[in-house]
């Protein structure tokens, strides 16, 4: 796979890279960085541009998160992650939802967390744990799990 994404037209390796972090600044700079030797290449290349995002940036790609415990829809790479990394939050929709609007009303941007492997229980903890933050924070939880997830789906970019 890592063969197919390094051949891709720029346009189209930016469009794949979309599915992993939704910065358009971000998909052009690790496109541009091809070809990558390994998979491990363009992980910390993707990392590493990550974390040059600003704030800004980063409101701009969580915007395009689903919350959490609402099902992604659509048949983009994106929304089947999504599903495969909010598998474990199933049966707790109303307490999500609370908990995502308290949140929201607090920060003022969606709860993000990497969900991957984390039952309902462990994610509505976080949450809740997560309110107490103040802004500062708040805002260096965010980046850290969004970078999680960034080198989640760079893996499997290459790997699907």
């Amino acid at each position: 796979m890592l063969n197919q994404f390094n051949g891709l037209a720029p346009a189209a390796a930016e469009e794949a890279l979309l599915a992993c972090c939704a910065s358009p600044g971000w998909a052009a700079r690790v496109a541009a960085g091809r070809p990558y030797p390994t998979p491990a290449d363009l992980v910390v290349s993707g990392v590493a541009a990550f974390d040059d995002l600003t704030w800004p940036d980063l409101e701009s790609v969580l915007a395009a998160h689903p919350r959490i415990g609402q099902r992604p829809t659509g048949d983009s790479a994106e929304a089947a992650w999504s599903r495969q990394e909010q598998a474990g939050v199933r049966g707790a929709a109303q307490e999500l939802a609370a908990v995502n609007r308290a949140y929201e009303e607090r920060f003022g941007h969606l709860f993000l967390i990497f969900a991957s492997g984390q039952s309902a229980d462990e994610i509505l903890a976080a949450a809740r744990g997560r309110l107490r933050n103040d802004d500062d924070t708040e805002r260096t939880v965010v980046r850290g799990e969004l970078r999680k997830i960034v080198e989640l789906r760079l893996e499997r970019l290459v790997s699907a």
